[in-house]
């Protein structure tokens, strides 16, 4: 294929917003500039030039991922993803997440967008979650049959608004998630500078129907590509000690001044959440008899 049929082949779909303007002064980064290989480097390509589109790949021997090259603090964390297009994904987990798991190893604090695989003639599942120093007892999974589209035919966006306040997780621009921060939550909400993610690995143990279907690396190798990668928000200097926490003077507008969802965004993601959510930990009595302190539960 040629350099420009990479070009095309990577394109992602155009940042909109009506609201928050997700998109304003939010220019692609190139992998050099802003990542750094994780793990897996025989099963990480740079699909084209300038290097804005990225495949990573999981095959018998090994999965792969990279990392922001610094740490942020209230930002928006943004890509366009095409999941793998095997007919069996069951066990295949692709990522698109902040943690500073490695900084803070036990108080850390993330934001995820998990994809997890299928069997035959399934959906992929799409998993969100926040922890907030170390809360990983107090897990706050919401999942999500992506059945308004076929994640492996072309790009959708995916985006995480991280601010002081809110959190809001968005696909192709529209919420399927908001977040408040409330008095009751204390530590729990993600308040320490993290690194954006991405990666591809086997979760045989749990990723589809509890571990009954696992990974069959007879449709190996299984690729997952990322384009139009983003982080508009506040660079960090962590602060080797990790006790300093930074100010966030140069978060852009957006991020600084959002302030939930207008009413037209919230109801449509109350519309996307009735024909798409299939868990939220704000619904599961058994677990949490008092729901966490956040649960307004958009139905």
């Amino acid at each position: 294929m040629s350099a420009l049929g990479f070009i095309l082949f990577c394109m992602g779909p155009l940042l909109v917003s009506a609201s928050i303007e997700l998109a304003k002064n939010s220019t692609p980064l190139t992998f050099d500039e802003a990542f750094s290989r994780l793990y897996g480097d025989q099963n990480l390509m740079i699909l084209n030039e300038p290097g804005t589109c990225v495949q990573i790949r999981l095959d018998e021997h090994n999965g792969s991922g990279f990392k922001s090259q610094k740490p942020y603090l209230y930002s928006l964390f943004s890509s366009s993803i095409k999941l793998p297009a095997n007919n069996y994904t069951a066990g295949v987990v692709v990522t698109f997440y902040a943690s500073n798991n490695e900084a803070f190893r036990d108080s850390h604090d993330e934001l995820d967008f998990e994809f997890l695989g299928h069997a035959d003639g399934t959906n992929w599942v799409l998993q969100t979650n926040v922890y907030g120093n170390g809360s990983v007892s107090r897990g706050r999974e919401e999942r999500y049959d992506l059945n308004w589209f076929d994640p492996t035919e072309d790009f959708h966006r995916y985006s995480i608004l991280w601010t002081e306040n809110w959190i809001v997780f968005y696909v192709d621009d529209v919420a399927i998630r908001e977040v408040k921060r409330v008095d009751g939550m204390g530590g729990d909400y993600p308040s320490k500078p993290m690194n954006l993610y991405a990666t591809i690995w086997d979760g045989s143990g749990w990723a589809t129907q509890g571990g009954r279907y696992k990974v069959n690396y007879t449709y190996a190798p299984f690729a997952a590509q990322y384009s139009d990668l983003v982080i508009n928000g506040c660079s960090i200097s962590m602060d080797p000690t990790h006790q300093q926490q930074p100010d966030c003077m140069d978060a852009p507008r957006f991020v600084t001044n959002f302030n939930g969802l207008m009413p037209e965004e919230i109801q449509k993601m109350r519309d996307l959440r009735i024909k798409s959510l299939t868990y939220s930990y704000c619904h599961n009595p058994s677990r949490y008899p008092t729901p966490l302190p956040e649960c307004t539960i958009y139905t």
